[in-house]
């Protein structure tokens, strides 16, 4: 067995997956043994009160991971903010810019994009921002095409780093390259590549990026974090919400107070701290695996769903050599691929309206998996 493949103690800490073979982590990561003790351990301090092994996640652990978080990807502390989510991020990046205050401005996006981004900009269009809409090549956006699309009156790029449609990953650096030549920014939803494959905001150009922690972080839904590059914060991107966590020394009497420096704000009030012990212990698991082990592990599974899934008549819809852990096929009854999964246990995730399959795999999953989900999607369920 290759020593890429993590050992059995990897797959104990998430105890789920032991009950079906679960391939669905691009849709929602299952919670380990790590995160739940985190988070029971908050929840005894709730419950009882401080004592041995119980602490609230106050400031000092919320500061702490902000920095874990931009430790991942290139970022400082002062960088960071939490959101409630990737869309909620997206949504303070797009309201402080104002998108539709410069006539004849354009936003430059992609089909590969997530839905929040697909609906709310072409919602933006109703009040005049011209929308430009790079279609995909063989399930894959060409860095020529995007900067076919961007010009002068470009104001933002917003792209999926890793697209949950199939996998794909931006070759960021050359469109973030483009788009700050002709005067754009560029916004990158990052949660379908945080914790799965490198993220360095500064190598790649990224001025704004947000991620929910739900997938490749292993945490929870409810917390998110929002990257802006440092120089834009406050002029570029300015405060369009409000909070007492964007200010200290808050005076009642005088109505005074101290803006707080950095990412701060860009925050209203207080974090789902659950939430957060729960990616702290995600960041750190992932940490602990490593993200080039887990990315080595990945592409051993993923090159099996690639080379045994198209001979059982699955047409690949993600890009050969794709370095992320997400895979996509078109299927030729949706319906009957829903039921063959269900029968077989094995969880994926199924497009109906597109006749598209989607899998992925984590750091939990091994060749047995790989081996079950072949022969299910192969019409083998009753002889396993």
């Amino acid at each position: 067995m290759s020593p890429h493949i993590f050992p059995a103690s990897v797959r104990a800490a998430f105890p789920s997956v032991l009950r079906e073979t679960y391939l669905n982590s691009a849709a929602i990561h299952p919670i380990g043994t790590f995160a739940a003790n985190a988070v029971k351990q908050l929840v005894d301090f709730r419950l009882l009160g401080p004592g041995e092994g119980r602490a609230d996640f106050g400031a000092r652990a919320q500061e702490d991971l902000k920095k874990k978080f931009g430790a991942i990807i290139n970022a400082s502390t002062s960088e960071i903010a939490y959101t409630a989510n990737t869309s909620d991020g997206e949504n303070i990046v797009v309201l402080g810019l104002d998108l539709a205050k410069t006539k004849g401005a354009n936003v430059v996006i992609d089909e590969l994009h997530f839905t929040t981004s697909l609906y709310m900009y072409k919602e933006l269009e109703k009040k005049g921002v011209e929308l430009r809409i790079v279609k995909h090549t063989n399930w894959a956006i060409d860095p020529e095409d995007m900067a076919k699309a961007i010009d002068r009156n470009t104001r933002l790029v917003s792209m999926a780093l890793v697209s949950n449609v199939n996998g794909f990953m931006h070759d960021c650096k050359a469109v973030s390259a483009i788009a700050h030549a002709r005067g754009a920014l560029v916004f990158a939803d990052i949660i379908q590549a945080v914790g799965a494959v490198p993220v360095d905001v500064k190598a790649l150009g990224i001025d704004f990026a947000s991620s929910g922690t739900y997938k490749w972080l292993m945490g929870e839904r409810g917390i998110g974090f929002l990257y802006v590059r440092e120089d834009l914060q406050g002029t570029v991107l300015p405060t369009t919400r409000y909070g007492h966590r964007q200010v200290s020394n808050f005076n009642r009497a005088a109505l005074s107070w101290e803006p707080l420096p950095g990412a701060a704000r860009y925050e209203t009030g207080g974090i789902p701290v659950m939430m957060a012990a729960c990616v702290n212990a995600g960041i750190d698991y992932v940490n602990k695996c490593g993200l080039a082990n887990i990315r080595a592990h990945a592409k051993q599974l993923t090159d099996r769903l690639q080379k045994e899934l198209p001979p059982l008549g699955y047409k690949p819809l993600t890009p050969m050599g794709t370095e992320t852990p997400i895979v996509a096929f078109e299927v030729k009854d949706a319906a009957a691929t829903s039921k063959m999964l269900q029968a077989g246990k094995v969880v994926g995730t199924v497009i109906a309206n597109e006749n598209r399959i989607r899998l992925a795999v984590s750091v939990f999953n091994n060749h047995d998996d790989i081996d079950r989900v072949v022969a299910v999607l192969g019409g083998k369920t009753s002889s396993m």
